[in-house]
């Protein structure tokens, strides 16, 4: 029986170290930039599925960190006339984009009889910024560990289809790289798939896209005070996104100070594989417990309100522009 006893801490000391080295090993084909990010965003997906997440309490803080880090570093890539000219032509359609996917999914909310606090969750990330708006709202309205889970987990789900999937839409639809940055910043949920898509059509819809949806982020801070005022919570405290401030400071250097470009094309660089290893950790989010605890109806309200922006947002884009 002790040797039993013993044998089993074991065990479980083998399994942990190996996770861990399985998720090293991945890292540093990220770091070398092996492999790319969609491949790091599947492996995430299969290796918590078939080996577990040894790390899973740290997760949202490093994706949080490793996000907004390489948000800041693509910065030093950006221009500043140019963001300025992508922002003001994106304003408008952000408003539109915002407010009509926030009232529709409330109705839808209503519809498919979902938990208030769970479906104006997953409309706030659904109409601003992912995984970002939900958690700037989240303690507004003072939603609980599952209510805020689910809508995480309906925005990560259709975020990792939105990276493989609206690259293949715009190439079939031929949209310019003007069109594709504009069209993923509004539909396309989360910031990191974002620019994990618009990297993959080419460098002016990077651009594009990490302007207007970082422009499309600061309306967190409208929005939670309407959510405030909506759930009478007057006491609640609102998140703003500093790391956008950042942002721009980095744009500003790489346009008007020279001696920025010696170091600027290297941590973009970096930023690139910051923004590969955050889709590697999402990815290790993705288990079948968080998507046994989505259920069947906030997916649905995720899946529709998703096809509701992104038709109303590439419709506006090709016939208006």
């Amino acid at each position: 029986m002790k040797s039993q006893e013993h044998s089993t801490p074991q065990l479980l000391d083998v399994s942990i170290y190996f996770q861990q080295a399985v998720f090293a090993l991945v890292i540093i084909l990220c770091i070398f930039s092996i492999i790319s990010p969609p491949v790091a965003l599947l492996l995430g997906v299969l290796i918590v599925n078939v080996f577990g997440n040894p790390f899973l309490a740290f997760n949202h803080k490093a994706i949080t960190f490793l996000l907004q880090f390489s948000v800041v570093g693509l910065g030093f890539g950006m221009n500043a006339a140019s963001a300025i000219s992508a922002g003001k032509e994106g304003f408008l359609l952000t408003i539109l984009s915002i407010f009509s996917t926030l009232i529709f999914g409330i109705l839808l909310g209503k519809w498919l009889k979902i938990e208030k606090k769970t479906s104006h969750l997953i409309s706030c990330g659904t109409a601003i910024c992912g995984g970002s708006a939900i958690a700037a709202v989240a303690p507004v309205i003072k939603s609980n560990e599952n209510q805020t889970s689910i809508a995480l987990g309906v925005i990560f789900i259709l975020n990792s289809v939105a990276l493989f999937l609206f690259p293949y839409i715009g190439h079939q639809l031929d949209l310019s790289q003007k069109e594709f940055g504009l069209w993923c910043a509004i539909a396309i949920h989360d910031t990191s798939s974002v620019v994990g898509a618009a990297n993959r059509y080419g460098a002016e819809a990077l651009q594009i896209a990490t302007t207007v949806k970082l422009a499309r982020a600061l309306w967190i801070i409208p929005i939670s005070i309407f959510t405030a005022i909506a759930f009478k919570n007057k006491n609640s405290k609102i998140k703003i996104p500093y790391f956008i401030g950042l942002f721009i400071v980095a744009m500003l250097l790489n346009t008007y100070v020279p001696s920025t470009a010696i170091v600027a094309p290297h941590i973009v660089s970096i930023a690139k594989i910051g923004l590969t290893i955050t889709l590697f950790l999402i990815g290790a989010t993705l288990n079948i417990k968080t998507l046994k605890a989505v259920g069947v109806r906030p997916l649905l309200q995720g899946v529709f309100l998703w096809v509701f922006i992104a038709f109303l947002g590439l419709t506006t884009i090709v016939y208006l522009n």
